[in-house]
């Protein structure tokens, strides 16, 4: 499995806010959001919509350093506690955004935060930002919640090369994901090849697509896999199992949790 496309990004962007606006419908707006404790419903919601239209102003403006958000026009939501302009609104942000993306194309370049200094990169991340913040709200509202199988991989595979980027960067708390002789492996049991293997050298963690034993595996069906992985579940649940040393899992899961 490789990277999506930067059309199927954006199609995801407008397909993953809608099935997000539809959980928000109906919904207490006030209700806390167990897997982000310190957000309301409304105010994960509006996170993403503000995100939304901080990518779409970088992009429209090829922007060559960073935008304030405070600067960008619509980014706190609508006031008060309307369900329905606030989906309004959250709908109308990931639209233009992808207007804006789709009119740039993939390989405009602009400022970014991370490796890929491309408007390709603000696609793939607002796509993954939403599938997994939609996990947010499914869980928030007691709602089903599936993805398909490629995207949910290509998550698992970014968040690996944001976490990679953050220790070459100096964060101090993947600067500790080192450790020679310790392997980390990822195992899909419903989708052939969605597999990763982490390893941790002395001087930082290198990972790849790999089937291959390791100091502890988490096994399970792939949505499952990546909610975990973005620590929207236990390791244990959902049909998932843990091999090996738990403490290495639960190492890894702690000290990649900035994002």
């Amino acid at each position: 499995m490789t990277l999506l496309g930067h059309t199927r990004y954006c199609d995801e962007i407008l397909a993953q806010t809608a099935l997000l606006a539809d959980l928000v419908t109906d919904a207490d707006l006030t209700r806390r959001v167990p897997t982000c404790p310190d957000w309301s419903l409304r105010e994960l919601v509006v996170h993403v919509g503000g995100a939304h239209r901080w990518a779409g102003e970088i992009v429209r403006r090829r922007a060559a350093e960073d935008v304030p958000e405070d600067g960008v026009r619509g980014a706190a939501g609508p006031e008060g506690g309307d369900a329905g302009a606030l989906r309004a609104w959250l709908v109308e942000g990931a639209a233009e955004t992808v207007d804006a993306l789709r009119e740039a194309g993939p390989d405009t370049p602009v400022w970014t935060w991370a490796w890929d200094h491309r408007t390709a990169f603000w696609a793939r991340r607002m796509a993954h930002e939403t599938t997994v913040h939609r996990a947010d709200a499914a869980l928030a509202t007691g709602a089903a919640y599936a993805v398909a199988p490629d995207l949910a991989a290509d998550t698992i595979t970014e968040w690996l090369r944001i976490v990679a980027f953050a220790q070459a960067e100096g964060d101090p708390e993947a600067a500790e994901l080192r450790g020679g002789g310790r392997s980390l492996h990822l195992h899909a049991t419903d989708v052939p090849d969605a597999e990763w293997l982490i390893e941790f050298g002395e001087d930082g963690f290198t990972w790849r697509r790999d089937h291959a034993k390791a100091t502890v595996a988490l096994r399970g069906p792939l949505t499952e896999l990546m909610l975990a992985f973005n620590r929207r579940q236990k390791p244990d649940e959902g049909g998932l199992e843990v091999l090996g040393d738990r403490a290495l899992l639960d190492f890894w899961l702690e000290r990649s949790s900035f994002g």
